[in-house]
């Protein structure tokens, strides 16, 4: 079973919309992710409009590939390595701890993601 940061084990992100790189709600990982989609996250408009600004189009319908668009308010798992860019910019959206995969800990400090925790 996988573990979060606290080291319990993980639970589910999001279903509405499905989240999760294997898209089964919850931020687990693989050899395939290599974006590392480990933080789960709640949708600030801030957050949302600065992965705009970076590439990576969040708030975009892409009915093609199964993709709503997210919209504030959403949780959704991140990369960590975008998590930690947009908390270093500033516009980190809140961490749900219980739902992030223990992995984000190779990348930031637990007290770092307690900072932007919520339940």
């Amino acid at each position: 079973m996988a573990k979060n940061v606290l080291g319990t084990e993980l639970a589910v992100c999001g279903t509405d919309p499905v989240t999760g790189f294997y898209r089964d709600g919850c931020c687990q990982t693989g050899p395939d992710d290599v974006g590392l989609h480990t933080v789960c996250a709640v949708m600030t408009e801030a957050f949302l409009a600065f992965t705009v600004s970076r590439g990576n189009d969040l708030v975009t319908p892409r009915p093609e590939y199964g993709f709503p668009g997210l919209k504030a308010g959403d949780r959704w798992c991140l990369c960590v390595e975008r998590w930690r860019e947009a908390m270093e910019a500033g516009v980190a959206p809140p961490v749900v701890l219980e739902a992030t995969h223990m992995s984000a800990l190779e990348f930031v400090e637990l007290d770092v993601l307690r900072e932007h925790g919520v339940s």
